[in-house]
């Protein structure tokens, strides 16, 4: 189950990455300046929980195709109208990795709305990292990102990691497509930042604190919000001096105030951008909308000139007008009688089309029929077949004319019990997961046994194994009137009793998986 899930995550970032990809403005291919800041919108599939009242619980993160060797575990707490989580990571490799742009690794919060919210930054040491984070939010997914400086505020497309819910993980788990804005990975290559000397005697916080200064000039902070920007330029003095004179406690602690001060003057030099170029649209709409009443105050003053000379030239015509029209009134007199005669031929014509046409679209009304309804049988087989595959994926599935046999071996439950061992449990949720989306389908659970002890028992046994299956599926979500689940004892063997092996085939349990929306079974005549 974590492998195939893993491969279904690299794939799905593998396709956000073609998106970004495709997605990049025609003016960088022809080497134009670009825009400030470009964001897209990159859909992306993450596990969502709901964590609040649940006491506490664990989640797993897995890496994506950036990271493939990442790993991590959080511990989720409910306490006191929040949720704390406490966080580990493994196998981080250093945030240049995706660029010389990128420095840390920051934690987000991403809500089945597309909202994320910035819970902390990864300090890494030898690949490994800790975190203590708390939010008020109650439903969410997480993912890492490799991002400049730990105060940004949305995240960039460099997704490294992602919760995946770990079988034990308590409240309700659900795979939304969630929205959320990505800054576009490269885009900070557009402002030609340059990659930092490496010096282990600089600490990270300053490092950060010098890209996002740089980034906040990128985005004209220092034109746009001068007081902020200039705010955040002392600010990474202070840090510049307490460095020089190797006071790391003070390095760290102005740093981060650096840091998040660039981030302010970024934040309000793109809105005062944006309001800006809201102001200049509206001002060039105003402009557009005077001109258009002047021009169309000039054409109106053209059309009643037009008008006068139009009048007085219809007035001229009138005259010769009338005399044309008597002349044409004695030709209509003439012309009416031959149309009369030629209506009647023409209604003769018409009703011997009419009826040709109607017979045509009733031939052609049939025959849409017909092929409507070869349509649906080959959409039933198909579904029949694709079913077949997804559940022969999950368990032993064969197909019959009471519908798809699903096969449950007597190895899923305990020896003489009822009770699903774990692998049957987690066969049957997967089975599950993909019958939901087929609502008009019924299920059928039939229980089986061997000759061995009494009809009474074997009929017993088989009877409770068929209502474990059944009430596990509706605990699954599934509707209980579509489960039917009934005992057979040991009157359906598939083998003989006479060996082993033959006993074995005959314990089991049957899920039949029938209804019109699978049509008959596969090659079946019609």
């Amino acid at each position: 189950m974590r492998h195939v899930t893993r491969m279904r995550n690299v794939a799905l970032n593998l396709l956000s990455s073609l998106l970004v990809l495709a997605s990049l403005p025609a003016m960088a291919q022809h080497g134009e300046k670009s825009e400030p800041v470009i964001q897209i919108n990159v859909s992306r599939n993450i596990q969502t929980v709901n964590y609040w009242a649940r006491g506490s619980t664990k989640m797993n993160f897995i890496g994506t195709a950036l990271l493939p060797r990442g790993e991590g575990r959080a511990n989720v707490q409910s306490t006191g109208g929040a949720l704390a989580i406490e966080a580990e990571f493994n196998g981080l490799a250093a945030a240049a990795t995706y660029g010389h742009e990128y420095l840390t690794y920051v934690l987000w919060a991403i809500t089945p709305e597309g909202l994320a919210n910035n819970l902390g930054e990864l300090q890494v040491h030898d690949g490994k990292s800790n975190l203590r984070a708390s939010t008020k939010l109650q439903t969410f997914g997480m993912i890492v990102t490799a991002e400049p400086y730990f105060a940004v505020t949305f995240p960039s497309d460099a997704v490294v990691m992602e919760n995946e819910a770990r079988s034990d993980t308590r409240g309700a788990v659900d795979t939304v497509n969630a929205k959320f804005e990505l800054l576009q990975r490269g885009r900070y290559s557009d402002a030609h930042l340059e990659a930092f000397p490496p010096d282990p005697k600089v600490p990270l916080d300053l490092y950060e604190a010098r890209n996002a200064l740089r980034i906040a000039k990128w985005q004209q902070a220092d034109q746009y919000a001068p007081e902020s920007f200039g705010k955040a330029q002392a600010a990474l003095n202070r840090a510049e001096d307490y460095q020089k004179r190797k006071q790391k406690q003070a390095v760290a602690t102005t740093a981060r105030e650096a840091v998040q001060m660039s981030e302010d003057a970024r934040a309000i030099s793109v809105k005062r951008q944006e309001e800006e170029r809201i102001a200049k649209d509206q001002r060039e709409a105003q402009e557009r909308e005077a001109a258009a009443k002047e021009r169309e105050a000039a054409a109106k003053t053209a059309q009643e000139a037009e008008a006068v000379k139009r009048a007085q030239a219809e007035a001229d015509s009138a005259k010769a007008a009338l005399a044309r029209q008597q002349a044409e009134a004695q030709a209509a007199k003439d012309a009416q009688a031959r149309a009369e005669a030629e209506a009647a031929t023409a209604k003769e014509s018409q009703a011997r089309a009419q009826a040709e046409q109607e017979q045509k679209a009733a031939q052609e009304r049939e025959r849409q029929a017909q092929e409507a309804a070869a349509q649906s049988e080959r959409d039933k087989q198909e579904l029949r077949a694709k079913l077949l595959e997804q559940f022969n994926r999950v368990l032993p599935t064969r197909d019959s004319q009471r519908g798809l046999v699903v096969n449950l071996g007597d190895v899923l439950f305990d020896i003489g019990k009822a009770n699903l061992r774990p692998a049957a449990r987690e066969a049957l949720a997967k089975l599950s997961g993909i019958v939901l989306n087929y609502p008009q389908l019924k299920l059928a659970v039939e229980g089986h046994t061997d000759n061995t002890g009494t009809e009474d028992f074997n009929m017993k046994l088989s009877e409770k194994r068929a209502a474990s299956v059944r009430d596990y599926l509706v605990a699954q979500g599934l509707t209980g009137e579509a489960i039917s689940a009934t005992g057979l004892g040991e009157a359906d063997p598939v083998a003989e009793n006479t060996t082993v092996k033959g006993r074995q085939k005959n314990r089991r349990v049957e899920i039949i998986v029938s209804g019109a929306v699978i049509g008959t079974q596969i090659g079946a005549t019609q």
